[in-house]
């Protein structure tokens, strides 16, 4: 497999706090090889009202990069770990943060522990991620986490009814602001660090201005959705 160029990036939403970010493509990708791997195994509801799904991630410079990062780590897990590795023990990510997946989610378990690993090995970075991969963190990530390995779990996927709404740190999306607060949930507009830095394990995120995903919601959040699915 090719060494691709630089393998984390910023974005102009997550660069004023110090975040890199690291992206393969949202609910599922056509390989080079002609075979279909889902990202998102366990996206429920929220595969309709999907931001990644929309937008510039539709440029297709965008889905050949993010689908060409998923190729490396399919292809040469090895050398995507080295590579990874070699980037995040730069002296300039000392202090800093990686968001795993602005889109996508572990879509396998070896994939998973590769992280997991990386996170070990490089302690003066915080790595964080959204995930509606539920049972597969609860088996193998709730207790035995890296301490700078940080996760919440993303309702509106298939395995939320494995997520204890008082005890498991956890995100909702709202269709507003009064809605987050009327639902006694912290709102992490401001900044997406607020999601593993607020003291409440209850996390609202406010709707995506996009009017053919709110008309689909109609007020209601991924984790209404996917009950009434």
């Amino acid at each position: 497999m090719v060494r691709l160029d630089r393998l984390l990036t910023q974005n102009s939403e997550l660069r004023p706090d110090g975040i890199y970010n690291w992206s393969i493509p949202a609910l599922a990708a056509k390989l080079s090889n002609g075979k279909n791997i889902k990202t998102c195994p366990n996206a429920g509801a929220c595969a309709n009202v999907c931001y990644a799904r929309n937008g510039t991630y539709n440029f297709s410079n965008v889905k050949a990069r993010h689908t060409a990062n998923l190729e490396y780590v399919i292809n040469d897990p090895q050398g995507w770990f080295a590579q990874m590795l070699e980037e995040v023990n730069h002296p300039r990510m000392r202090g800093k943060y990686v968001r795993i997946h602005d889109s996508g989610d572990f879509f396998s378990e070896d994939y998973l522990l590769l992280w997991l690993k990386i996170a070990l090995l490089t302690p003066d970075v915080t790595f964080y991620c959204y995930t509606k991969e539920v049972s597969m963190f609860k088996r193998i990530v709730e207790y035995d986490c890296p301490k700078n390995f940080r996760y919440l779990y993303s309702l509106g996927g298939r395995e939320d009814y494995l997520i204890d709404l008082e005890l498991d740190r956890h995100a909702d999306v709202f269709p507003d602001d009064a809605a987050i607060l009327e639902a006694g949930y912290a709102n992490q507009d401001a900044s997406d660090l607020l999601a593993i830095t607020l003291t409440s394990n209850k996390i609202g995120i406010p709707q995506n201005n996009i009017p053919q995903f709110r008309k689909r919601l109609a007020g209601r959040t991924f984790g209404e959705v996917q009950k009434e699915r």
